[in-house]
């Protein structure tokens, strides 16, 4: 068994008493990361702001995430496991597409203003303003995932009104968002997404 190197940072770190400590919690650092992320944005959080939070020094955490971009993408990683995966994880019931499609946006107005959270969408709203065009890139490829997701269930009952379909969900989503980061009234949140599954719905009218 070969026996496990530590980095002369991380050596330095603990015998110092600086940086990152003893008991250091990967998992605990990325719900710190993704929680400063989703407040600020990509670009307004940085490395020294990142590290102290956490409770590391700079070096450490580059030795722990590799850098600012990896600990954002294990940030969007945790976000999409937990409450911000809702829109995959909805479209996999059962129900035809104006009952899941109507969940979706519920949902959603429910995840972006939930009392315990912050508003709105990490994934939509994190690098809206990124001048880092690879960081850009890392939500744009979610994004896009994500539409594809939803334009592949929509074509399974609708394949030719898939694409506009899809863009009325993407644009609602993103609508609630937005609504919610600026302080919207979760009830007055719930009651356009409920008028946007009801649109949603009328549209699916006479297509197919």
């Amino acid at each position: 068994m070969t026996a496990k190197k530590t980095s002369p940072t991380l050596a330095q770190d603990r015998k110092s008493g600086r940086g990152r400590p003893r008991a250091f919690d990967a998992d605990a650092a990325v719900d710190t990361a993704m929680t400063l992320f989703h407040r600020r944005g990509y670009d307004a959080v940085g490395v020294a702001e990142l590290a102290e939070a956490i409770g590391v020094n700079p070096p450490s955490l580059y030795a722990a995430f590799g850098s600012k971009k990896g600990l954002f993408e294990r940030a969007l990683e945790r976000y999409q496991e937990s409450g911000g995966g809702f829109v995959a994880r909805t479209l996999a019931e059962e129900g035809n597409l104006a009952e899941l499609i109507g969940r979706v946006f519920l949902r959603a107005a429910e995840t972006y203003s939930a009392a315990d959270s912050l508003p709105g969408c990490l994934v939509l709203d994190s690098t809206r303003n990124c001048s880092d065009p690879e960081i850009r890139a890392v939500t744009d490829a979610l994004r896009a995932e994500g539409r594809e997701h939803i334009r592949r269930r929509i074509a399974r009952e609708f394949p030719r009104a898939a694409e506009v379909l899809t863009d009325y969900v993407l644009v609602t989503l993103s609508g609630l968002s937005a609504a919610a980061r600026d302080g919207m009234d979760p009830a007055a949140l719930r009651r356009s997404a409920q008028i946007a599954a009801d649109g949603f719905a009328a549209q699916l009218g006479g297509k197919g």
